[in-house]
């Protein structure tokens, strides 16, 4: 055998990462979830210092899932495309998080500026936008980087980052109040723990994901295509023939579809917010007809067309792995909405915000989110990388669900604040595996060429869950369970269940061999 065929038998596939490898590719995760979960915790507690009502809240918030909904298949898809000197994600993660940086630095400064409401509010699309320009490449960076038989292991370390840097970041405030960090402020004015949380956290994020920057060096497309990928992916002559055969029919049922919301929100006197999900359905309808009127005409390629065609052409398993992520995130923000009202209400015996037992109870709901996602973190690194060598990739993830769904049966059941710990663990053993094995299993079956996209697009069925959840879940309830939220803890756990049964179809469309 010539010295060239040697070389590349021995550079056909990559080379393994060890412990630093791993850390140093997702290590700047850690900092893009400290940005997230100060937001999180923070910003309704801003708009609310600056003079939102409750009611404003939804409307304020909407930034977050909208502008993940957008940026992200535009970011996976460009970042595809990309090759500089610095390479192919990190342009993308480093520049979100340089403008994430600066948005945490200057929201503590709103009740200084003339419309503090506002600049709050725009500083808020930017965060978010940022963090998810930053986030999606890192998903992606995952399966770039590593060998198919380490995706498990990698999106493991970089779920472990999420747990940690959600608890961080979290728990910050709280900590600067121990300290010594004055709490509470004059009206219109934030406290100290608050700002110096979020400047805390533009440090953070800035510093991890230059460290991962600075540490990982990215495969050229050439090194890429010598190793291979799952499949070959389809080039944009394919994307453009494909959609020239598209009919026009689906865009207009998917128009019909979002006018129907319209109407019924107006018909029912239904949440306004729903009326954001007919719009979404709507525009998407006529982007996809645009985008076959386009292919149809011999327009060259851009990226509606490719975006529209690549989710219109998912591949089998990212379209059943799609099921599970709808019903898992369904879960999640239930979850999320729902637990402090159930806490303080049937553990705690209280639905007044002022009165002690509730604060109490509210608190409580604290610690109860930092131990789901340090046993997250844990399960990352301890339990799922042993579960995928045992069981595969796929059951894993099911019995996780299905630990997760006993987990909110328990909320359903129990009265018992300390009780409510096991039922966390639980929780936070799913969450550990939503965050690792669904990317897992995609980075290891899929176009490589195609990975940016398809993960943005992916992160469409993280999107809607919570948009329905927020608009619909509350009328439901409304509907069916007036004044009694502890039901929605049995939503959220056969949700997860369903999410389990799912994961049963996925490995019929994992590709043997």
């Amino acid at each position: 055998m010539g010295k060239d065929g040697l070389h590349h038998m021995l550079a056909s596939e990559k080379p393994r990462q060890g412990f630093w490898g791993l850390w140093n590719i997702s290590f700047g995760f850690f900092g893009i979830q400290i940005g997230f979960a100060l937001q999180n915790a923070n910003m309704s507690r801003v708009f609310q210092t600056l003079g939102a009502s409750m009611d404003d809240l939804p409307a304020l918030w909407v930034a977050a899932p909208l502008t993940g909904l957008i940026v992200q298949p535009i970011i996976g898809h460009m970042s595809d495309r990309t090759w500089t000197r610095l390479g192919r994600r990190r342009p993308y993660f480093l520049t979100g998080a340089v403008m994430a940086a600066l948005a945490l630095f200057l929201m503590p400064l709103a009740p200084t500026i003339a419309a503090p409401l506002v600049f709050a509010a725009a500083m808020l699309w930017v965060l978010d936008a940022s963090l998810n320009v930053s986030m999606e490449p890192f998903r992606a960076f995952v399966g770039d980087m590593l060998r198919t038989d380490q995706h498990s292991a990698g999106y493991a370390v970089q779920t472990a980052f999420i747990g940690a840097g959600a608890v961080v970041g979290s728990i910050f405030p709280w900590l600067l109040e121990h300290l010594g960090v004055s709490n509470v402020a004059g009206e219109g004015a934030l406290p100290d723990t608050v700002r110096f949380s979020f400047w805390f956290g533009a440090a953070a994020l800035l510093v991890a994901v230059l460290w991962t920057v600075v540490t990982t060096r990215e495969y050229s497309p050439e090194q890429q295509a010598q190793f291979g990928g799952a499949e070959d992916a389809p080039d944009d002559a394919e994307i453009m023939q494909r959609l020239s055969a598209k009919s026009l029919t689906g865009g207009v049922g998917w128009i019909a579809a979002g006018l129907a919301v319209a109407v019924l929100v107006l018909l029912m006197d239904l949440e306004k917010e729903m009326l954001l999900l007919g719009a979404l359905l709507a525009i998407y309808g006529v982007l996809d007809m645009v985008a076959i009127r386009m292919a149809r005409a011999g327009r060259p390629p851009n990226m509606l067309s490719s975006i529209v065609g690549d989710f219109s052409g998912m591949p089998t398993v990212m379209k059943r792995l799609a099921l599970v992520q709808f019903f898992s995130w369904s879960a999640l923000f239930i979850m999320w909405i729902n637990t402090t009202p159930v806490v303080t209400q049937y553990v705690f015996g209280s639905t007044d915000t002022a009165s002690a037992a509730y604060n109490e109870g509210a608190n409580w709901v604290n610690v109860l989110f930092t131990v789901y996602n340090g046993v997250a973190a844990i399960a990352a690194l301890a339990l799922l990388p042993v579960m995928s060598r045992r069981f595969g990739q796929v059951r894993t993830h099911s019995i996780c669900l299905v630990l997760g769904a006993l987990g909110f049966l328990g909320f359903f059941i129990l009265r018992d604040a300390t009780a409510l710990i096991l039922c966390e663990i639980g929780i936070g053993i799913a969450w550990a595996s939503i965050l690792a094995m669904p990317y897992a299993i995609l980075a290891s079956n899929l176009p490589q060429a195609k990975l940016g996209i398809y993960m943005g697009l992916f992160n469409i069925f993280v999107v809607v869950p919570q948009l329905l959840v927020a608009t619909v879940m509350g009328q439901i309830m409304l509907w069916l369970f007036p004044g009694e939220p502890v039901w929605t803890m049995l939503f959220a756990a056969a949700a997860w269940i369903v999410a389990a049964l799912a994961m049963t179809r996925v490995s019929a469309a994992i590709p043997q061999g």
